[in-house]
């Protein structure tokens, strides 16, 4: 059994006692099933619901998710470091707090550094710089997202996929070693500082964002990723973005399967409503958030904002009729760029959004799609501050151009008058 399973046999047991097949199916008695496509009032009550959790309470006992990732002839650990709890002990400094990176409902997130050439730790300032996700050992869901986390990035690489180095279980001791991302995340570069994210830097993150999404939806073993949001997207030292967090990561249908029947999770305001009201997992659930993290993009909002008014607290139901009307449209653009902005890009920003968010799931564009749409926009310098100077400097033309030909008017007025008050232009009329 050992042998047949390997290594990884010992984290399944922590789930569930025993060495399971990756293609473990959902329990059958979860939640009921309806049509995928919805109407207009159906979504407008979930655009407008109070946040939540995903998963209701009276459904948690009626649905099971055991970590299912793709299948592969490849042990998952080939290339990832093992560590001891003491070696991550060491590298973040005993876990102190001014190295905390983050927080998340896992746990906390540290820097730390280790020698390059294995486990060990190394002095700060040296070595590679690294963090180091620990997670709190306070139940069963946190081990199976480790689980799934390790499993699914220890045999997925792609440029857009944060690189998992490693990992320790020890005890009761669960964490996760990762490439240290220079920039952090894409919220907090909308969300949390004072300093506007320039427009070219939000079009090469969407690129990013889903060209990594394209990969996971693409390969060989379809996974879906179903935790897409800002907090999930890291940032290199050239912004370039990766893909984080795959507890939530889900293998997709196989051969004639259109969807995968699963637990509601997710996070509220990015989760496709079809999904939190079916239950159906399919690659367009993703695209619906990758519509959101482009709302999101395009506005400076966050997907949900109880500060502001009633009716602009949810993002998607307050930007959705903006959308298509290119008079309004602009009025979405985030007011922090002050028309530091491609004009065409919005366009092409906004329909793409506008189609990632339709509420046919089966007509939303798939990642391969989006990327092509987004990737000439790169190039895009037709910046909304130059059209804008362009009009003003027309204008001010405009305002001495009436002036000027006003003047020369009278002036040939004032020429054709004495023309004809001429001896010899009297002449010639009285000649005629």
């Amino acid at each position: 059994m050992d042998k047949q399973c390997g290594c990884w046999a010992v984290l399944r047991r922590g789930v569930s006692g025993s060495c399971k097949s990756s293609a473990s199916k959902d329990s059958a008695n979860s939640i009921p099933r309806t049509s995928l496509v919805y109407d207009a009032a159906t979504e407008t009550r979930y655009l407008n619901a109070s946040n939540r959790d995903l998963l209701p309470p009276n459904e948690a006992q009626l649905s099971s998710d055991t970590p299912n990732p793709p299948p592969s002839d490849e042990k998952p650990t080939r290339q990832l470091l093992q560590f001891t709890f003491q070696e991550l002990k060491s590298a973040t400094g005993n876990f102190r707090p001014d190295s905390i990176l983050g927080e998340g409902g896992f746990g906390f997130v540290f820097k730390g550094w280790i020698e390059e050439n294995g486990t060990a730790p190394a002095k700060p300032g040296s070595g590679i710089t690294v963090a180091v996700k620990s997670l709190k050992p306070d139940g069963l869901q946190g081990h199976r997202e480790w689980v799934a986390e390790v499993d699914f990035l220890g045999q997925l690489h792609h440029p857009n996929l944060v690189k998992l180095i490693g990992y320790c279980i020890e005890d009761d001791q669960r964490l996760l070693v990762y490439e240290f991302m220079t920039r952090g995340s894409l919220e907090n570069h909308l969300f949390r500082r004072t300093i506007p994210l320039p427009w070219s830097n939000r079009i090469k993150i969407a690129l990013g964002a889903a060209k990594g999404l394209a990969f996971l939806h693409n390969g060989p073993e379809p996974v879906i990723y179903r935790d897409f949001k800002t907090s999930n997207i890291l940032l290199d030292s050239e912004y370039t973005a990766k893909l984080s967090d795959f507890g939530l990561a889900k293998a997709g249908p196989q051969g004639d399967k259109t969807h995968v029947s699963t637990r509601v999770v997710g996070t509220y305001g990015y989760a496709a409503p079809e999904y939190v009201m079916t239950g159906h997992l399919t690659s367009k659930s993703d695209v619906y958030s990758f519509g959101v993290v482009l709302l999101e993009i395009l506005t400076g909002r966050r997907s949900m904002d109880k500060k502001r008014p009633s009716g602009e607290q949810n993002l998607v139901s307050w930007a959705r009729p903006y959308l298509t009307d290119k008079r309004k449209l602009f009025l979405l653009v985030d007011p922090r760029l002050e028309l530091n902005y491609s004009i065409k890009g919005v366009h092409k920003v906004s329909q793409l959004a506008y189609d990632c968010l339709n509420r046919d799931p089966k007509t939303r564009p798939t990642m391969d799609e989006v990327v092509r749409v987004l990737t000439p926009l790169q190039d895009l310098n037709d910046l909304a501050i130059l059209s804008h100077h362009a009009r003003l400097s027309q204008q001010a033309r405009r305002k001495k151009k009436p002036d000027h030909h006003g003047s020369q008017q009278q002036l040939t007025f004032v020429h054709s008058k004495s023309i004809r008050a001429s001896p010899l232009n009297t002449g010639k009329q009285q000649r005629r």
